[in-house]
């Protein structure tokens, strides 16, 4: 419990709202006004918090997600009651799944109507019960303090995620005493932390001392960890090569030895062999899901498994585990160096390198066509791999997570368990707040910038700088990709039209480039980097080109697609 007995003075509800999210150190909150939540929006001005105004809550959602993955905090969004609230549904599920730490806020109809079917009621915390760590509805002043504190204590603790508060207009509206907040905040079915004993810790060692062909698995929590040193340094000191999940990426630097790449659905021939090849795998904060694992029968048949993570529930729920560490990964890792022994593995390092040169990506196509993994190579050669860059979803994504090698954790921001299309623009909105000086780039399909491309109005009323390079082949072009090869070619409801994304651009007052021929791609880059504006590069990019490597649906991780010069790795 939350010890706040001591008395203040009387404060509107609305003003107890951001009483609390100053006492958070919130400084930024993405939200959409409307009737339910208009008290704590008109208590505003008495308080040192920017609100932005996107042009849709979905936005909002996203912002606040964007801004949590890059600063480590917690990103907040308002929004009010009715649709309001439920336009936040798909950017919390968002969150969620990708264990993201937001607080969402929505005005709800007062008190007395509640279940009246009131204009504009929703309930919005039985509609998000399935997608929030937790929610709350709040109908008395006096609680808006202390909810507020302990949503932002679930949200980041533990696993993170997001919360919904749920407040009355009416309790927005009476007042109640200021208190002060003491001591931590406590509940008694709530307990986050876990420590596993040392012997589990000895044991884990012991596994790693005796295999021979170890694999250490960077997944998301990682970086929620700010664990990235005490895994370089585990790596090193026993030698094991490090395989990314797609949220992992930038949990080790791209240029360490160890690094092997991504794995899985699109990753790299080579580290899908190597932990097919696998006696060990050590997955730290990650989920085994299925555009991890492929066909999971046949999944990393020789491994033994062991499975640190903060939440006991992914623990032996998708793969079987032979040693579990319910434990946050950095304290894990920490324990680890303690106890694990210095190893020489250049023989298994060396096995894997083999595997590289034979089935490494393929150079550029140089036939003189503009495609989308030219435009990503050409914005890391440009950005020299430093700016932070936030993807939209599909075949940009799936480019960009190949292409752009991360160096640092959180400059690759994207939508990974729900693969959210529209997240890109919005997301990179609450980026650039969370990192003003970051040079920040979103790299979004023609299909994905069209959901969201209204938060340009946003962008431009921020006065923000971001770099915006559009993929436009004119298709929904992953599951074009599918149709291509499962569908038999045919390709229904994904051809798309859209606007001048130029035009579009000009509209808002922000610049516009449109590129049609490869040899014109950089001088594009170039002039959106020097511009102290927004520029939305149009790269008109061939229609027909596929994401290489691909693991068919069903499929073992092996058994990859790769480009027609190239061969499998593994026979099917």
């Amino acid at each position: 419990m939350i010890d706040e007995t001591a008395s203040g003075p009387e404060k509107t509800g609305s003003r107890l709202v951001w009483e609390a999210l100053v006492r958070e150190g919130v400084d930024v909150v993405f939200g959409y006004p409307g009737a339910q939540i208009m008290p704590t929006h008109d208590a505003l001005p008495e308080y040192p918090i920017h609100h932005v105004l996107v042009r849709h809550e979905q936005g909002a959602a996203h912002a606040a997600d964007g801004y949590a993955r890059a600063s480590g905090k917690v990103g907040v969004a308002m929004a009010t009651s009715g649709p309001g609230a439920t336009n936040l549904t798909t950017g919390i599920a968002n969150a969620m799944l990708d264990s993201v730490p937001i607080v969402c806020i929505t005005g709800q109809v007062p008190s007395h109507l509640l279940g009246t079917d009131a204009f504009q009621e929703v309930d919005i915390t039985g509609v998000t019960l399935p997608i929030t760590k937790h929610n709350f509805l709040v109908t008395e002043a006096a609680d808006i303090l202390p909810t507020l504190r302990r949503a932002f204590e679930i949200a980041r603790s533990g696993r993170p995620g997001p919360v919904v508060v749920d407040i009355t207009r009416d309790a927005q509206q009476a007042t109640a005493a200021l208190r002060a907040a003491n001591g931590a905040v406590r509940s008694r079915s709530y307990r986050p932390a876990h420590a596993p004993d040392g012997a589990r810790y000895a044991k884990a060692a012991e596994m790693i001392r005796h295999a021979e062909r170890p694999i250490l698995f960077c997944g998301h929590g990682v970086i929620l960890a700010n664990a990235t040193e005490q895994l370089r340094d585990l790596a090193h000191l026993a030698g094991i090569p490090v395989a990314a999940t797609l949220l992992g990426l930038g949990g080790l630097p791209a240029s360490d030895p160890h690094y092997l790449g991504l794995m899985g659905m699109h990753g790299m021939p080579w580290v899908n062999h190597a932990i097919q090849r696998a006696d060990l795998i050590v997955a730290l904060g990650m989920r085994f899901d299925d555009r991890v694992t492929g066909n999971i029968r046949r999944y990393a048949p020789y491994a033994k498994i062991i499975h640190v993570d903060r939440d006991r529930a992914e623990i032996a729920k998708n793969v079987r585990v032979d040693l579990a560490l319910v434990s946050d990964v950095g304290e894990a890792l920490r324990a680890l160096l303690t106890t694990v022994a210095k190893t020489d593995r250049s023989a298994w390092h060396a096995e894997i390198a083999a595997v590289r040169r034979e089935h490494d990506l393929p150079a550029p196509i140089d036939d003189g066509k503009l495609r989308g993994d030219d435009v990503v190579r050409e914005i890391w050669r440009a950005t020299e791999g430093k700016a932070l860059v936030v993807t939209d979803v599909g075949q940009n994504q799936m480019w960009t997570a190949q292409l752009y090698a991360q160096e640092r954790p959180r400059k690759l921001i994207t939508s990974g368990g729900l693969g959210t299309m529209g997240f890109g623009l919005p997301a990179a909105i609450g980026a650039k707040f969370a990192c003003p000086g970051d040079e920040v780039w979103v790299v979004a399909g023609d299909g994905g910038f069209q959901m969201t491309a209204a938060e340009l109005s946003t962008v431009a009323q921020e006065k923000l700088k971001l770099n915006i390079a559009v993929i436009n082949n004119g298709f929904l072009g992953l599951v074009r990709q599918w149709q291509e090869l499962f569908y038999e070619k045919r390709y229904i409801a994904t051809p798309m039209a859209g606007p001048d994304f130029v035009k579009l651009a000009e509209a808002h007052g922000l610049g516009g480039i449109r590129v049609t021929e490869r040899s014109h791609v950089r001088r594009a880059i170039d002039r959106a980097r020097r511009s102290p504006e927004t520029t939305v590069i149009d790269f008109r990019v061939e229609q027909m080109d596929l994401v290489y490597p691909m693991v068919p649906a069903g499929a073992d991780i092996g058994q990859m697609i790769l480009r027609p010069n190239q061969h499998r790795t593994e026979k099917p």
